[in-house]
């Protein structure tokens, strides 16, 4: 968050001259994830209820949204197809018409910015400020009264970038309201930003003149359940998506199959009413509720074009008949798409390859920590472009391949990750789930060490300042799947539940490829991250049974916290004052001693041993008075006499806000 903060400051007015600054600069200096609002670009295809139904439930919801109700939360929850997401979409396209919709942060498991809360207060904060006349204004007012706010906790960027300004607006004119759309808060990643973030969408309560309603879906996981539960009934409205009678929901499904069917018709001059009504009852009979198995199952049979009958027929044929639980027949769903991608014409030796490149494919997309691309995703997996493009060309069913090889895939729905980890629905399709991520982890790391190098950016100019590199080269020089390798390859080891080595893959790595790693972070604007997953990989492993290993990544801990500043701001410096400078008892100088430039012929005398001093924080105008850590270690407190207290990440030296307004010298 360090660079972001620097971004701010460089477009804030400056105090002393007066200057004047385009406002859009201030507000495109904040950091927004891109695909968080419901109709962003990759969510084109995606669609919103078809008329005439879920009418009674839209009309609840339209009343709730446009009435005197002072519970500000809406929260629809629903087990996985319920159609939860479609109708998020409804609501937010119906007020986004009406000039209502304030904003929409739509998360997704594995969807990269989407599958956690960094970016969502700031997202939606972004969207508000293009949303409701004058909201601009009060973001940038907030943004100069605390310029790294877009670091702060999750709390504090509430207040500052929603809240107080939201409550300023409310000072003037009429009572009006905004609609904010919360989609699949489940799927964020971290319990605890989840049950944060029910609290303080229940705080929009506060407002007056100028209302915030938050209509927010989930299934009804554990975490939000237990976020709700610390609010008054007072604050929000809950409605259960699955108990809605079953006749009511299958109605509704009669009707989205028989749009669907009319288009699939008309596309393959099929008679008119085609397949019939008596067809038509069956699929809505096994669809079981789930208007996510109608929806598969109709994609499916779209794709196989002029096979459209003939896949109509394998549904029919594969569907179980009576009463049977919907997560059964979602399976059979899932499975028929799947199974249809191996003809019956392969001999057994060609099925069972096409089986293992299948499940290899698939296992890979749905364990990805962030999407990619067909073209990514191959180069990563080492698979030729068009092994992935042909095996995945029966697929669209279940997931959504954009026709750009260069955009990243996603999954139509997360039920089918959850499908295909699960050993007793999936059958012969079955992926471990922890050997996926073993399976990416080695291709993380095989990757690294044939793209990564010194001076990937190939300036050879040690002095080079991030701030003043070429997006376009640096994303040449690190395309897309080399980024995720070096973001997400010790995640995926410790998702492995893999036992680490002396010598072994990891430790081989990172004693030939470490200061190449930091050096593309550097690039990356991730040196942070980084920090953090190698005290995670740290702790991973254990100090008596691998004592080389450990010291490996005790000392490079020592390596990065130390030389964290130089190295985000010009990242040859690395090899160059980071290098150089270690103790000679360095493990890293020791094994990257070959790296040092060889301009640099006398080498200055350093310290033979890492001194107590772990890093410097820097950032102070004046001498710090004082300093405290939280009770859970995890943030340092500095005093000054600048007359700003700031709070740093404990584990990465990250500084994650300024406190202001004191009056004079800050002494505890």
């Amino acid at each position: 968050m360090a660079g972001v903060t620097q971004d701010i400051s460089s477009v804030l007015i400056d105090n002393h001259s007066g200057a004047a600054v385009d406002l859009n600069d201030v507000l495109n200096s904040l950091p927004a994830a891109a695909d968080a609002p419901f109709n962003a670009y990759q969510r084109r295809h995606d669609q919103t209820c078809l008329p005439d139904t879920r009418v009674d439930l839209l009309r609840d919801i339209y009343s709730w949204a446009d009435g005197q109700d002072e519970r500000c939360i809406f929260w629809l929850n629903g087990l996985a197809g319920t159609g939860k997401s479609t109708i998020a979409r409804t609501v937010a396209r119906r007020y986004l018409d009406q000039k209502r919709l304030g904003a929409s942060f739509f998360f997704s498991r594995g969807g990269g910015d989407v599958s956690h809360a960094g970016k969502f207060v700031t997202s939606i904060a972004l969207q508000l400020a293009s949303s409701v006349p004058s909201f601009d204004q009060c973001i940038c007012d907030a943004i100069k009264e605390r310029r790294d706010i877009a670091s702060q906790s999750l709390r504090d960027q509430w207040q500052q970038l929603v809240l107080r300004p939201v409550s300023k607006l409310s000072e003037s004119g009429g009572q009006i309201s905004y609609i904010l759309v919360i989609d699949a808060l489940d799927e964020c990643e971290t319990d605890n930003d989840i049950r944060t973030i029910v609290q303080l969408l229940s705080e929009a309560r506060s407002l007056k003149a100028v209302r915030l309603r938050v209509f927010l879906t989930s299934r009804p996981e554990i975490p939000i359940r237990h976020g709700f539960q610390k609010l008054l009934d007072t604050e929000h409205q809950d409605f259960v998506l699955h108990n809605i009678s079953r006749s009511t929901v299958d109605q509704d499904i009669c009707t989205f199959l028989e749009h669907s069917f009319e288009l699939i018709a008309q596309e393959r001059s099929l008679a008119a009413g085609w397949p019939g009504q008596e067809i038509i009852k069956r699929l809505v009979h096994s669809a079981s509720g789930l208007f996510i198995w109608a929806a598969t199952a109709c994609r499916f049979i779209r794709e196989g074009k002029r096979f459209a009958l003939k896949r109509l027929n394998i549904i029919l044929e594969n569907s179980s008949i009576g009463v049977n639980a919907a997560e059964k027949h979602l399976n059979e769903i899932y499975t028929t798409v799947l199974r249809s991608c191996i003809s019956p014409e392969y001999s057994y030796e060609e099925a069972e390859e096409l089986l293992s490149l299948l499940k290899s494919l698939l296992g890979s997309i749905v364990t990805l920590l962030s999407p990619l691309s067909t073209q990514s995703l191959s180069k990563l997996l080492s698979t030729a472009q068009g092994e992935v493009d042909q095996t995945l060309d029966d697929l669209h069913a279940i997931l959504s391949i954009p026709k750009d090889p260069a955009l990243p895939l996603r999954l139509h729905h997360p039920s089918f990750r959850d499908f295909l980890f699960g050993k007793s629905r999936c059958e012969e399709f079955w992926v471990d789930e922890k050997q996926a991520h073993q399976v990416l982890a080695d291709r993380c790391m095989q990757l690294m060490a044939t793209s990564l190098k010194q001076d990937i950016y190939g300036v050879e100019a040690p002095n080079i300042l991030i701030a003043d590199a070429e997006r376009s080269r640096i994303e040449r020089s690190l395309p897309p799947e080399v980024q995720y390798a070096c973001r997400y390859w010790i995640d995926h080891v410790q998702k492995s539940g893999t036992q680490l080595c002396e010598n072994g893959q990891v430790h081989r790595f990172l004693k030939g490829y470490f200061l190449y790693w930091l050096e593309a972070l550097g690039w990356m604007g991730k040196i942070s991250d980084g920090i953090h997953a190698i005290a995670a990989l740290e702790s991973f492993v254990s100090s008596s049974s691998c004592p080389a290993l450990w010291s490996f990544l005790h000392d490079a801990k020592r390596f990065v916290l130390y030389n964290r500043r130089a190295i985000e701001q010009a990242p040859l410096q690395t090899y160059s004052s980071a290098l150089v400078f270690a103790p000679t008892s360095s493990i890293i100088r020791e094994n990257f001693k070959g790296c040092i430039p060889r301009w640099m012929r006398v080498l200055p005398k350093v310290e033979e041993k890492w001194i107590a001093v772990l890093q410097t924080l820097e950032g102070h105008s004046d001498v710090v008075e004082a300093v405290a850590f939280s009770p859970d270690g995890k943030t340092l407190a500095s005093a000054s006499r600048d007359e700003t207290v700031k709070l740093w990440d404990a584990g990465s030296g990250a500084l994650q806000q300024t406190l202001e307004g004191h009056s004079g010298v800050v002494e505890a």
